[in-house]
């Protein structure tokens, strides 16, 4: 395969919203390092956490300007000199920087085969939204059958597998989303699901749960409903995994943590995780490999969209007017 010096892709260019994200013709094709692969783009991922670099609000996210997205699907092309495998032909999905393009390198010791009658594009959450999913419920969130769980932005890409995952591991499921997407919150099983916007949150809850509060809360909402999910989380054994902050930052004082929410709270990055607990993290992907082939989790159907759209894409995803998972096809 022909490989071309220049690409498309889409540029952030200040650090003040996707508003200034711009569509260049000219970006330079990646090389593959000594242990990478360069990947030919099927399928980009849109997350929230190309929301939080373009805003500035990421940790130690990319500087201006640069390609922006970091999660992608699509065939090998090229490899480096250190790499046993995959060989190029292979179709694979994975998380690096620059995935907003026709083209990005990735490590290639990290990347996952897309499985065998998927197609890339079905491929595109793999690799994040169910990774964090699982985590948060198993390792982490210590799931197990009967238990309530709590899951923000159930209809999500994020929220959606937890809420499958939650099912399988035979939880009761509490999805928040707006009124819109409740149907497609209960279409994937979950037992019960709120209004987001709700005031009350954890009294609705407890009212669900017989005053008792949910065994586990999964949030990614910050902001107002960080508040919430504390107050609605069973106390004493009960867990919150962070995971995201859409709505914003929120603090918590250790005087919160012994007189008013007396529960256990865990911060979740799937990239540190992957960093800094790599047994762990490798039998969360081994477990997703196992739920893949037993039909658990089934392929997506990202809402996908051109390359050039993806500023609009993201506006509509900080705007909360998206369901499920979202793509970008270069």
């Amino acid at each position: 395969m022909s490989i071309p010096a220049t690409m498309r892709a889409l540029q952030q260019t200040s650090l003040k919203g996707p508003q200034d994200m711009r569509l260049i013709t000219d970006a330079p094709v990646p090389r593959p390092g000594r242990d990478e692969v360069l990947v030919r783009v099927a399928a980009a991922g849109v997350n929230f956490a190309d929301l939080s670099r373009a805003c500035g609000t990421f940790g130690n996210g990319p500087q201006p300007p640069y390609v922006a997205g970091f999660e992608a699907a699509g065939e090998v092309v090229a490899v480096g000199e250190a790499v046993t495998g995959p060989p190029p032909g292979t179709w694979v999905a994975g998380v690096g920087d620059g995935a907003f393009a026709e083209y990005l390198t990735l490590p290639a010791a990290a990347v996952m085969p897309v499985p065998a009658g998927w197609s890339a594009e079905q491929a595109i959450g793999l690799v994040v939204n169910w990774p964090t999913a699982l985590a948060a419920l198993k390792p982490l969130g210590r799931v197990a059958a009967g238990q309530t769980v709590l899951i923000h932005a159930a209809a999500g890409a994020t929220g959606q597998a937890a809420v499958t995952l939650a099912k399988h591991y035979g939880a009761i499921v509490v999805g928040t989303a707006s009124p819109a997407k409740h149907e497609t919150v209960l279409a994937l099983g979950a037992d019960h699901v709120l209004d987001s916007r709700d005031d009350d949150l954890a009294a609705e809850v407890r009212r669900l749960t017989g005053g008792a509060g949910a065994d586990l809360v999964l949030e990614s909402a910050g902001g107002a409903t960080f508040a919430a999910s504390l107050a609605a989380a069973k106390p004493v054994t009960g867990r919150v995994v962070v995971y995201g902050l859409a709505g914003g930052e929120a603090a918590l004082t250790n005087w919160e943590l012994v007189y008013r929410y007396q529960v256990h709270v865990v911060g979740l990055n799937l990239g540190v995780l992957s960093q800094a607990a790599p047994g762990i993290f490798g039998e969360v992907m081994g477990e997703l490999s196992a739920l893949v082939a037993a039909g658990v989790v089934t392929p997506a159907r990202p809402v996908a969209h051109d390359l050039a759209d993806g500023p609009g894409v993201l506006a509509g995803l900080a705007a909360r007017a998206t369901v499920g998972k979202l793509a970008l096809l270069p």
